[in-house]
């Protein structure tokens, strides 16, 4: 099976594609749209992407591709799966930490350990990829240049690490989804729900829909609004628990909700948490 992930070799996702499919093939991309079109185009059977963490939150070029392009077939969400990320700083062997005065990395990894690089004094220099930043390190050479990245990466390109743990807080997790190409499907055992919709312009559409959702039994995981497409219009994507399998998703959803607009289920899958 060939699975695809944003990134390079050691990276994150690279790590997460591991865990998940040992024994497939990884193939990279070197953007999220990439990775997206590789999948839509059936040059990979899956794609597993970070959705969100938990020190910065939502990935947000992923989360607004989820709802799907209408240029291709659908896809849906399968699965989830929790990375703890603990950023080490790799630089050229021998080199002091001190002398360091450039911190390379993905935007996102900087934010997450933001506070420790301005204790360090260190002048972030963005990169689309964690492990991208590792081999660039590498390749140059510069004493002056670290790179904040997985620990793994430093071995395979001949890097140290100079610090370990460079993160602003203990509990920085990612969390990713497996994609597929397909309409979604509920499986017996699946609890955990993602969607999309949209409410009526109404006063308090959206607090009637979600106590509506809550009544039903849903358990609200995270919701997070974001624009639609049309100027100042926005939807809603959420994480649902419920009861498993079809049933339990069925309760939830069916009838839909009075006062949304439109809804669409992204995927139904088993909740790790």
């Amino acid at each position: 099976m060939n699975i695809g992930y944003q990134g390079e070799a050691f990276s994150y996702s690279y790590r997460a594609v591991g865990e998940l499919f040992p024994d497939a093939v990884a193939s990279g991309y070197a953007s999220f749209v990439e990775a997206f079109q590789a999948l839509e185009d059936g040059e990979v059977e899956r794609l597993v992407l970070p959705v969100e963490n938990s020190t910065t939150g939502s990935v947000l070029p992923v989360l607004d591709r989820l709802p799907g392009n209408d240029d291709h077939g659908p896809i849906s969400i399968i699965a989830e799966h929790l990375v703890d990320v603990r950023h080490a700083l790799l630089g050229v062997p021998g080199t002091d930490l001190g002398d360091v005065k450039y911190v390379k990395s993905h935007p996102e990894a900087l934010s997450q350990a933001s506070t420790r690089l301005m204790e360090l004094g260190l002048h972030p220099v963005l990169i689309h990829d964690t492990a991208g930043a590792v081999r660039e390190v590498a390749v140059d050479g510069d004493p002056t240049v670290a790179a904040l990245g997985p620990p793994e990466a430093a071995q395979p390109h001949g890097l140290e690490v100079l610090e370990a743990d460079v993160i602003d807080r203990e509990h920085n997790t990612t969390r990713f989804v497996v994609l597929a190409p397909g309409e979604p499907q509920v499986d017996p055992d699946d609890d955990k729900t993602t969607m999309v919709f949209a409410t009526e312009h109404r006063p308090g559409a959206l607090a009637l829909a979600l106590t509506e959702l809550g009544l039903r039994g849903a358990n609200l995981t995270r919701i997070e609004s974001r624009p639609s497409g049309e100027a100042w219009s926005y939807h809603f994507f959420v994480d649902l628990v419920h009861d498993p399998g079809p049933a339990g998703l069925q309760h939830v959803i069916d009838p839909t909700p009075a006062t949304l607009a439109r809804l669409k289920v992204l995927g139904s899958y088993k909740s790790v948490r």
